[in-house]
């Protein structure tokens, strides 16, 4: 089952959020990737253009884990668990509001001439959602984060 996103989460994913993105190899090792992350409604996503090993990797196995740090309390942050999703409708337009956001850039400047769709005929970049099934929330004490996440049909108040 999904879980919903509180506000206080939604604020440290649309803030200058870096996640350590986890997909799976083919013989089963983890691939560790660092990412700009997002959040739109209840899902997590991020940015990444086809050709790279993490689309290879989802495509094979969904299953997917995502650690990002708050970057106002280094003591903090947050686990998402879940199997990720890709959609390509907006990829470039959110590739640049998250460059605008991280370097300051109105257009993502490290497109490279490789990255290329399916389809071989334009400029390949796709989103990478998660609706997480699961998460974990490590605080302060008096940060005022809170998430309430599920554990095997457990509900537990962070």
């Amino acid at each position: 089952m999904a879980i919903a996103l509180p506000q206080s989460v939604k604020k440290i994913m649309q803030d200058k959020a870096y996640g350590h993105v986890i997909t799976f190899n083919a013989n089963g090792t983890p691939q560790v990737t660092m990412v700009w992350m997002d959040a739109d409604g209840d899902e997590v996503l991020f940015n990444t253009a086809d050709g790279r090993l993490k689309p290879k990797n989802l495509r094979r196995d969904p299953r997917i884990i995502i650690a990002v740090q708050d970057r106002n309390d280094p003591q903090s942050h947050l686990v998402f668990h879940g199997k990720a999703t890709v959609t390509e409708a907006g990829a470039d337009d959110h590739i640049d509001k998250m460059a605008k956001r991280f370097l300051g850039a109105d257009k993502y400047p490290f497109r490279r001439p490789g990255e290329k769709a399916p389809d071989r005929t334009r400029q390949g970049r796709s989103h990478r959602r998660l609706r997480p099934q699961d998460a974990t929330l490590d605080v302060t004490p008096g940060s005022g984060l809170a998430i309430t996440h599920r554990r095997r049909g457990a509900r537990h108040s962070l």
